[in-house]
């Protein structure tokens, strides 16, 4: 794929529908959809004006585009449904970066995908995922859930409880692979296991540890006490790096991040982690800069 048709590609998608799972009325909206928009120009791989070194992009947080609806408040790191920002399109094929709360009793109602590699990650509280596959399930804090979209699905999402909010990131992944059979995977990750260290929460192969995608990308997520160092290697050569601070304060190279701060890295072998503050979280991905 070209880089025209590429960048045309991450600005198209489908409608989505909200309702509320106790009521069940659906209504037709315009809050998560990708929405057509004319490219401008080849504005990104890299971003030459939000440049802090040579081969990053900084992301503080509070630059990120906002949208609270009352049940969903939303913060998109690149361009998604109203928020539009030419300079922030994506990083490589890291699309979306969405992070979520869902008020108690709301959700998403069904609604389709098709060739997008779709990953969610529970902060706080849990989700009941249907679809078109037959699938029905729960994702919560310590989950993991990858779809691929490929030839196309429907699928909802509800926050069923009564009496508290959901927060989870929505991650959406441009394949390597077009048209593939649609399929599920949801996993339950031993937090512990990143304690002070990275612990690998999705690659391209079904055999590796975490959930598995049709895209040469790999993530980690890692939770550390304050002034533990670390190196994260790029498993694969011309893959980029993007950075994203759940908790706390942590430092890439020389540079502070905040909470969901994120920072895209390109062009380099590996990263130096260093936390600056006890319990700082980290999710770690990375991306193809290309197709």
């Amino acid at each position: 794929m070209d880089r025209k048709n590429f960048i045309k590609k991450g600005l198209m998608g489908t409608g989505m529908f909200i309702t509320s799972a106790a009521v069940g009325d659906a209504l037709i909206n315009d809050i998560d959809e990708i929405k057509p928009l004319e490219p401008i120009g080849y504005n990104h791989l890299p971003n030459t004006t939000s440049k802090i070194m040579e081969n990053t992009v900084l992301h503080k947080a509070g630059t990120r585009g906002h949208a609270n609806h009352g049940w969903l408040d939303s913060h998109h790191t690149f361009s998604f449904a109203n928020y539009n920002n030419p300079d922030r399109m994506h990083f490589g094929v890291l699309r979306v970066l969405n992070d979520d709360r869902v008020d108690a009793g709301m959700g998403f109602g069904t609604h389709p995908h098709d060739n997008m590699e779709i990953i969610s990650i529970p902060l706080e509280g849990d989700l009941e995922h249907k679809d078109s596959m037959g699938n029905t399930a729960v994702i919560k804090k310590g989950d993991i859930q990858a779809m691929s979209a490929g030839t196309g699905i429907y699928h909802s999402e509800y926050n069923k409880n009564k009496d508290k909010l959901t927060k989870f990131l929505q991650i959406w992944v441009y394949p390597n692979k077009r048209n593939v059979t649609p399929r599920y995977d949801q996993i339950t990750l031993n937090e512990a296991e990143r304690h002070n260290t990275l612990q690998q929460i999705l690659s391209p192969n079904a055999d590796d540890a975490g959930v598995w995608i049709n895209q040469d990308a790999w993530f980690h997520m890692g939770k550390f006490d304050a002034g533990f160092t670390t190196e994260y290697t790029v498993k694969k050569p011309g893959n980029g790096i993007y950075a994203f601070v759940l908790k706390g304060d942590i430092t890439i190279g020389n540079i502070a991040l905040n909470e969901r701060d994120g920072l895209g890295i390109w062009d380099t072998a590996a990263i130096d982690i260093t936390a600056a503050s006890q319990d700082a979280e980290l999710l770690l991905m990375e991306v193809p800069m290309t197709l």
